[in-house]
């Protein structure tokens, strides 16, 4: 058996490093980047809306300010679902952000789960900025975010900017109700 030249051994490892033709760091980090969203969404309603608020107010001067620019978005649709919410009772406003999390059926869920993924990424930072200056309800002030919250907070900041944006455009994706596949709800009649 003939010892590999230094050359062979980089050429196989980096055989070895393509998976299917991918590149086998790119695949590690869709990984991290699946886990990433399935831990959020492992998360309860409000440790999820509590995630949001502290991504807004630790990173939103870096992550979701990209969203309003991105090409798919549509600001107005995202404005106008946003004055829907801003109208409502503050304790209503918290149903229907937790609705939309919990995937329930109702009239601004369809209307969201109709939305771009970038306008929903969108709708989310304005929520944020609604908390911000009062006009949505605020997180309460002495609110501690869980340990497995703030793990995943710390492993989104960890993230390179385009796959934060990724990752938070993936978890707030299948939020709502897709109107398009819904069955329809006895309950709401939608």
């Amino acid at each position: 058996m003939s010892a590999l030249s230094q050359s062979d051994t980089k050429k196989s490892l980096a055989s070895l490093l393509r998976l299917n033709g991918e590149n086998f760091m790119t695949f590690v980090k869709s990984n991290i980047e699946s886990d990433l969203v399935r831990a959020f969404h492992d998360l309860g309603a409000d440790e999820q809306l509590a995630l949001f608020w502290f991504v807004y107010t630790e990173m939103g001067n870096s992550v979701t300010p990209a969203a309003p620019g991105a090409s798919t978005v549509s600001p107005e649709i995202a404005e106008g679902l946003f004055n829907q919410v801003k109208e409502l009772p503050q304790e209503e406003q918290l149903n229907v952000q937790r609705d939309l999390i919990n995937r329930r059926n109702t009239l601004l869920s369809r209307e969201y789960g109709a939305l771009s993924n970038t306008t929903k990424l969108l709708f989310w930072y304005r929520l944020a900025q609604g908390m911000d200056s009062g006009t949505i309800i605020p997180m309460p002030a002495d609110y501690q975010l869980a340990d497995d919250a703030k793990q995943v907070l710390e492993q989104i900041k960890q993230l390179e900017f385009e796959k934060q944006i990724a990752v938070l455009r993936d978890i707030v994706a299948p939020m709502g109700v897709d109107p398009a596949i819904a069955d329809h709800d006895e309950v709401t009649g939608l």
